[in-house]
């Protein structure tokens, strides 16, 4: 089982103490307000007085990434495990039958729906779940036999050659940055046993998962 963890993602909800003349809040249908999931092209004020300001309001980075992992057949015949680390030390776990909306503004309300109610859906076996949990005790918890990192600055590999050997451990997890611009913090790239790069230039986060998850793919399946 290969694990894939989105790292230092740029989903989270509006921080509370934003001014709040710098937003808008939606209304739900009895006109209450709820907050919004941050997003630079909504929120630029308010990011732009935020730490890591270059690594926040990008959900539709998570988005694409997802889509990209959960619609691969090394998804659907049970080879993966997907999980979501914010920037705000949170984790989302997918159950690999999570079929998520393609639509982005869909995507966006049910990840709404899970900030504000930490499972979807609320009744009955959950598909999407959210606790707060920082990067290294998720580590711990998956207790992986080979942890990578995937960053621009790592040594450079070819794909198939850093997956051929994922698929030689019993338990490796592969980290990938769930962010548009920056660098892994510290405390992530020590969590690392190797720090591998597969292009010299910044690659969109969807684009590596593809090819990694292809490459493992076909080492895996190939062997049925």
């Amino acid at each position: 089982m290969l694990t894939l963890i989105l790292a230092e993602s740029s989903l989270e909800t509006i921080p509370p103490k934003t001014n709040k003349n710098d937003t808008t809040k939606t209304p739900n249908k009895k006109g209450k307000k709820t907050q919004q999931i941050l997003d630079i092209s909504l929120h630029s004020q308010i990011i732009k007085k935020l730490p890591n300001r270059e690594k926040r309001g990008r959900p539709d980075i998570i988005h694409f990434s997802l889509l990209a992992a959960l619609g691969t057949p090394l998804n659907k015949q049970g080879h993966l495990q997907t999980f979501v680390h914010t920037i705000q030390d949170k984790v989302i776990t997918i159950n690999p039958q999570t079929r998520l909306p393609k639509n982005y503004n869909r995507f966006i309300g049910l990840m709404q729906q899970l900030y504000k109610l930490g499972k979807v859906p609320p009744k009955g076996t959950p598909l999407l779940t959210i606790e707060k949990m920082n990067l290294e005790t998720l580590i711990k918890k998956i207790k992986p036999t080979q942890t990578i990192i995937f960053t621009e600055k790592g040594t450079p590999t070819k794909p198939k050659t850093i997956m051929n050997e994922c698929a030689q451990q019993e338990n490796p997890t592969i980290i990938i940055g769930g962010f548009p611009h920056g660098e892994f913090s510290t405390n992530t790239l020590k969590l690392a046993d190797k720090k591998i790069s597969i292009y010299p230039e910044p690659l969109d986060a969807w684009i590596v998962i593809s090819r990694a998850l292809y490459c493992y793919e076909e080492i895996i399946l190939n062997k049925k």
